[in-house]
């Protein structure tokens, strides 16, 4: 084994419809211009989407991921046991995205609500069933005791 410590570079995540995806992730807040995905005659297959914070989201299409992942399968009966998380800059602004994106179709798994940790916080799920997490920044005036596990 190498010394090397490896450090999270990005995310890929494989949509079973690019568009509905494209959509949804526009709509929580992302910048994607048009101009940045890859599209063939068959459709979208690729955007890479540099974040602030120095990591990259990709998005593939399934024909994307199966064209360089001899391992690609879609799963059989897909659970999800990530979430992935974005900051957003007011506890206002997680409500009105998660009353946005809800109003427009997609589930709520966790309602908006005051957290323990003393954000903000709402977990959304994603047209391919993956949970998104919306925060607002911590408030130690709003902490509290953890719940007992």
């Amino acid at each position: 084994m190498s010394d090397a410590r490896p450090v999270l570079k990005g995310l890929n995540l494989v949509a079973k419809d690019m568009d509905a995806t494209l959509t949804f992730y526009r709509r929580l807040g992302l910048d994607i211009p048009e101009h940045v995905v890859w599209k063939t005659d068959s459709g979208a297959h690729h955007v890479d989407i540099p974040m602030p914070n120095g990591v990259d989201l990709d998005l593939d299409s399934e024909a994307l991921a199966q064209a360089y992942n001899a391992a690609w399968r879609e799963a059989e009966a897909p659970t999800a046991r990530v979430v992935i998380g974005f900051s957003v800059e007011t506890r206002e602004a997680v409500d009105q995205i998660y009353a946005a994106l809800t109003g427009e179709g997609h589930r709520g798994l966790q309602p908006p609500y005051d957290a323990f940790w003393g954000a903000r916080y709402a977990i959304i799920e994603d047209p391919d069933g993956n949970h998104v997490g919306i925060m607002s920044p911590r408030d130690p005036a709003r902490q509290g005791a953890p719940p007992t596990v």
